[in-house]
């Protein structure tokens, strides 16, 4: 199957968020609730698996497990996202609000994106 550009942007998504999880993770830590462990590793291993869902998006052969693997990635991060949104309101910066809760029903398309690789 040929590569569709829901799952080209999808690839390009995963590949600019992973650069910056290993480039600059203190920018994803206030994102990360109490509940989960070890923190900076969580994130540096988030970049790591964004960037490798990137090039298994992109590759024909690795596409199908790339968008079972995205699909998990963007459900396990989603916490994070609501998290985010919740710790906005406490803000009087509007642009901080709208980008925090603007972000939550974009993970759809996204989710979307995923599952149509998984069809190869």
């Amino acid at each position: 199957m040929s590569l569709t550009p829901s799952t080209r942007a999808l690839a390009a998504i995963f590949a600019v968020s992973g650069a910056v999880h290993l480039a600059r993770p203190e920018v994803y830590e206030p994102l990360m609730p109490r509940w989960v462990p070890r923190h900076r590793e969580v994130i540096l291993g988030s970049g790591a698996a964004e960037l490798a869902l990137a090039a298994g998006l992109l590759m024909p052969a690795t596409r199908r497990v790339a968008g079972w693997g995205s699909i998990a990635l963007l459900l396990g991060v989603y916490p994070g996202n609501v998290k985010m949104a919740m710790d906005s309101t406490r803000s009087r910066r509007t642009g901080i609000k709208v980008a925090a809760f603007g972000r939550l029903p974009l993970q759809w398309p996204m989710l979307k994106a995923a599952y149509a690789a998984t069809k190869g």
